[in-house]
């Protein structure tokens, strides 16, 4: 049976400094009129929690139709500046070493549980030509669900459409920086291979019920058995 890996992208695979809230002040501003006074916390977070909470944090109510608003907006934004990602952003160290290991598995599929949307995954991954190594068809995305956790059963059902394998909570692996990530798989699903890339360091995620803990993806083959569930030490 093959396994699926299911990868973060912000802080787990690439950091891109800044842009994401430069456009999300740009879009709130177009589709209420207003000027954006705060951003909830985008940290694991799916952009239709974030688009949430940010709309609940001005006194608006998030109506579908409004989401969908934003959903368009934010996918626009991010197109009209796609240049900046390669500029203002970088690949975590490792990142392509890990994807590219893995990739070379035939046990293996690689996709995306991400908070953000297709194009948006897409174009944070393409602009370090990280994208080949994954199979977003079969990914989850920021729009697939207000939460993190049902996302794994979306991503696993779509693996399983369309390459036949079952992939159970043995041979699902989520791959994150953030508590959220933590408990995606866990209430999803799926075995956890943390990473203290991000915001969250090492401490914090175990106390988040991690049971496996990387400093960062700098040793790929300690990646590559920590995803096939070999021990590394």
């Amino acid at each position: 049976m093959r396994t699926l890996v299911l990868w973060d992208v912000d802080h787990t695979l690439v950091r891109i400094r800044g842009l994401s809230a430069e456009i999300y002040a740009t879009v709130f501003r177009q589709v209420t009129g207003r000027a954006m006074e705060r951003l909830a916390d985008l940290a694991g977070k799916t952009d239709r929690a974030i688009i949430t909470e940010t709309l609940r944090l001005h006194r608006i109510t998030p109506t579908e139709s409004l989401l969908m608003a934003f959903h368009d907006a934010l996918v626009a934004a991010f197109a009209d500046r796609a240049d900046e990602i390669g500029r203002r952003g970088a690949p975590l160290p490792g990142a392509r070493e890990a994807l590219s290991a893995l990739a070379a598995r035939p046990e293996v599929v690689q996709s995306v549980l991400t908070g953000n949307l297709p194009p948006i995954a897409l174009g944070k991954l393409s602009a370090f030509d990280l994208h080949t190594f994954v199979d977003l068809e079969v990914g989850a995305f920021g729009f697939d669900d207000l939460r993190r956790p049902p996302m794994v059963g979306i991503a696993r059902k779509r693996a399983t459409d369309k390459y036949g394998d079952s992939f159970d909570p043995a041979h699902t692996v989520v791959i994150g920086d953030t508590p959220h990530d933590v408990l995606a798989g866990h209430q999803g699903g799926a075995r956890v291979v943390a990473v203290a890339t991000g915001a969250s360091d090492e401490a914090t995620l175990r106390a988040a019920g991690a049971e496996l803990v990387l400093e960062n993806l700098s040793d790929t083959e300690r990646v590559v058995r920590s995803v096939l569930g070999v021990s590394s030490r």
